[in-house]
């Protein structure tokens, strides 16, 4: 029996069968879309590529999120990291999901680095022994000629026990220390906890009904390829701000340099084609009524101003409206009431608690705001505030004035036609509030 040897032509395979893959991204009402992208993406290449596809505005703060489902916990994937080496760090924890969410405090340490480290927290020194300001806090975490030193009381989760203990951590670039000797910061009293080169920093959800937490300011150490709750370290601070300057420490020690490399990348772009931007400390009340204009310098006469201004544009887009067929004015005032409902700030029936966690997740700092339907009060509205990191609520009362109704935030002193106007009101004047409106919370559809 004869054999012949016969040649097969296998079909090629093209590099982008080779370098390309397909992930799942997830929107804040769990939906999701999947992608195919290459194998060296980043993740601010991802939420570059969803700006564009949702058409929503990039302004730097959208974020990727790696949620793992199992662990009850997350993280920010910092922008220069590779979405596939963050997959393949995740071990055995199948219900894991990347996120597509707003962070606005991302890099917000490196405009207000004081409002992220009390200085009952930070020593800064460098290697003679000369003090730092800490005006220049942020440059002694990216040189490494000096050492900035992060410390003070932390929970931690003792190893297979569900009790927590308090300590005194002390975090340097060679990793986290406690003390085994009350406050005692001497050599052999510091026992090493964890360093950051093949681990990373993950906020913890739910810790107290999980983990028995003593607080929800709860963070852990997770190794790389760790996929098991019992292998994560687990520490808890007893407020925001603390929990907040301990997991931003870690990522500057972490990432140094090309942290501040993505907060200015952006930047650099838009210096390569400028787009003209006006201060808002430029922005000045002017008088057009008379034959010369005029700066209003008195500011009760420029909010009755402002006020009136606002007013009179809405009695023309009324008018425009009903000319063109639209409802007619006492339809147009009903709608005015309604107009706010598909404004991105505004989020309907949502508790103060999902409220309240909406706005740590995209970020505790100064002005960051949403708008909701009052749940004690159906006829009421409420503005949740970020102010300091903490979350305050204020209710919207409506008053009726001449068959007029107006919004007000302070008993009828400062009255708006509608929830727009308040809003664009106080995203320029602080009035009542402990600050101006600055970022509204979004959530946006995939």
């Amino acid at each position: 029996m004869n054999f012949h040897a016969r040649r097969v032509t296998l079909p090629a395979i093209t590099p982008l069968c080779l370098h390309q893959r397909v992930i799942k991204v997830y929107d804040e009402n769990n939906t999701s879309k999947a992608v195919e992208v290459p194998t060296d993406v980043t993740a601010r290449d991802i939420c570059q590529l969803f700006v564009l596809k949702t058409h929503c505005i990039d302004d730097h703060s959208w974020t990727l999120i790696d949620h793992l489902t199992q662990l009850g916990i997350e993280r920010t994937i910092e922008d220069h990291e590779y979405v596939m080496d963050v997959q393949s760090g995740r071990g055995m924890d199948t219900d894991s999901r990347l996120y597509f969410r707003k962070n606005y405090a991302k890099y917000e340490f490196f405009k207000k680095p004081l409002d992220f480290f009390p200085d009952h927290m930070v020593s800064i020194s460098t290697e003679t022994n000369d003090i730092v300001d800490h005006s220049e806090l942020i440059e002694t975490f990216l040189k490494s000629s000096t050492c900035p030193e992060i410390h003070g009381h932390l929970h931690v989760k003792e190893q297979s026990k569900k009790s927590w203990k308090k300590f005194y951590f002390v975090l340097r670039r060679s990793g986290l220390y406690f003390s085994t000797k009350g406050t005692s910061k001497e050599p052999r009293h510091l026992q090493f906890f964890a360093d950051f080169t093949d681990s990373d920093i993950y906020t913890v959800l739910s810790a107290k009904k999980t983990h028995g937490a003593p607080t929800e300011f709860a963070f852990c150490v997770k190794a790389t390829k760790c996929s098991s709750a019992r292998d994560l370290k687990l520490l808890c601070a007893d407020d925001e701000q603390t929990k907040t300057c301990w997991i931003t420490a870690m990522r500057l020690l972490k990432f140094g340099m090309q942290l501040y490399q993505n907060f200015i990348q952006p930047h650099q772009k838009q210096k390569a084609s400028p787009v003209r931007s006006i201060s808002e400390n430029s922005l000045v009340a002017m008088d057009f009524s008379g034959q010369k204009t005029r700066v209003i310098e008195n500011p009760s006469e420029a909010l009755s101003v402002a006020v009136e201004e606002g007013l009179s544009w809405r009695r023309k887009s009324c008018h425009r409206l009903s000319c063109h067929g639209s409802p007619s004015s006492t339809q147009t005032s009903v709608s005015n009431l309604a107009i706010h409902l598909v404004q991105p700030w505004f989020h309907g029936k949502m508790s103060r608690d999902e409220a309240q966690r909406l706005i740590m997740q995209q970020g505790p700092i100064d002005g960051v705001f949403l708008l909701r339907d009052s749940q004690s009060n159906p006829k009421t509205f409420v503005l949740s505030l970020c102010h300091m990191q903490k979350i305050k609520h204020f209710q919207i009362v409506p008053v009726e004035d001449d068959g007029e109704l107006f919004y007000t935030l302070d008993d009828g002193h400062t009255r708006f036609t509608d929830l727009i106007q308040l809003v664009e009101f106080y995203q320029l004047n602080r009035g009542i509030l402990p600050c101006r409106l600055k970022h509204h919370c979004t959530r946006i559809s995939l």
